[in-house]
């Protein structure tokens, strides 16, 4: 069984909607994302948060129109599986703070795993990558 080509374009967007709202927000709020970027102990965050920002907008764009898809797939699978280590620490969060960032680290993981999906079955045929390939 074969899922249909709107079934393959409406997953790709469901995918894409949390990074393309993400790194709008991180563009458009440089010094907050810098200053969480900061609080996770990473260098550099005045040059990482437009970076992520960046990356973020770019890849989830490719990934919602189906353009070099896998790829981006794999790479915002990777990204999200490094923030949820960084950000996303329950193992050591405070007593009040453990279940949500337990729930914030699963939800990645999650969206990772809908990532690496798209990494190994690809776009689907209504994407630009399946335009091309004719």
């Amino acid at each position: 069984m074969t899922a249909s080509a709107p079934a393959f374009a409406f997953a790709r967007l469901l995918l894409a909607a949390i990074f393309v709202l993400s790194g709008i927000d991180k563009l458009t709020h440089l010094d907050g994302t810098a200053a969480f970027v900061a609080a996770g102990g990473l260098p550099m965050p005045q040059l990482l948060a437009p970076l992520a920002g960046a990356f973020e907008l770019i890849a989830g764009l490719a990934v919602a129109i189906g353009w070099q898809a896998r790829w981006a797939g794999l790479l915002l699978a990777l990204f999200t599986l490094v923030a949820s280590l960084v950000f996303h620490r329950f193992w050591s969060a405070h007593a009040e703070q453990a279940a949500v960032q337990q729930l914030l680290f699963m939800k990645n993981l999650a969206i990772a795993g809908g990532l690496l999906l798209l990494f190994c079955a690809g776009p689907g045929p209504a994407s630009l990558d399946a335009r091309r390939a004719r």
